[in-house]
């Protein structure tokens, strides 16, 4: 995990974004649990996961994609607690949290769209 959090905190400060700042450890964390919830609910031969880090329309995107078919149901009720936390931490900038097809293959992209600090 540690290897990916430092990726990630790499990427996003490619994009010129302050890396010691609270949005970049919000999005640390929501890397974190996502990768989290991709390996540990993942269908059998499915434990990878992919991170991306994109930044446009004045939104940091973090995307986690897994090969897992079983679609995340972000409306149906209560979510696990590291969803709640991302939802959470999503909101807290203006953000929110989507799940769609992956762009290859089986599986699903969650997605975790943060508004920049003065991009709004």
């Amino acid at each position: 995990m540690r290897a990916v959090r430092i990726s990630t905190a790499e990427a996003i400060a490619s994009f010129g974004v302050n890396p010691g700042s609270a949005l970049v450890d919000a999005a640390l964390l929501v890397v974190s649990e996502l990768v989290f919830n991709a390996v540990r609910h993942a269908a059998e031969g499915c434990s990878e996961a992919e991170v991306t880090v994109t930044v446009a329309a004045g939104q940091l995107v973090i995307g986690v994609g897994d090969q897992d078919p079983h679609m995340i149901d972000l409306e149906g009720g209560p979510r696990g607690g590291g969803l709640q936390t991302v939802a959470e931490l999503a909101s807290e900038y203006a953000g929110d949290v989507s799940v769609g097809p992956a762009a290859k293959g089986q599986g699903k992209t969650v997605l975790v769209r943060f508004q920049l600090p003065g991009a709004g």
